[in-house]
């Protein structure tokens, strides 16, 4: 049997989440990308860079941000909402699981770059 690949270009949405202070410096961030497959006929939101600054930690900012984020992932319909980690950062992982998610799988990946 002869096989063809063929590739199709598939378009997701970005969103960039930022909190700020009274003067404008950013304290964190976060993206979500809302994304299709052929998987399902909603959409999946990707949670990616969250970030809060040294002098921000403990005071919020991270759960502002990733709430939003969750909030904006059901506004666009999305049927979960996929972040990742490295292992060893257990207060990140210790925190998502205070938002509510679940250790659920593996990551993996390949440098390009």
């Amino acid at each position: 049997m002869e096989t063809h690949l063929k590739a199709q270009m598939v378009y997701a949405e970005g969103v960039r989440f930022a909190v700020t202070d009274d003067d404008g410096q950013e304290l964190g961030r976060a993206f979500l990308y809302v994304l299709n497959n052929d998987l399902h006929d909603e959409p999946f939101g990707f949670m990616e860079d969250v970030y809060v600054s040294e002098e921000a930690r403990g005071q919020g900012v991270g759960s502002q941000l990733v709430e939003k984020v969750i909030e904006t992932a059901k506004q666009r319909g999305c049927y979960k909402l996929v972040a990742t980690s490295r292992y060893e950062r257990e207060k990140v992982h210790a925190f998502y699981q205070k938002l509510g998610f679940e250790n659920y799988g593996y990551e993996f990946r390949k440098e390009l770059s």
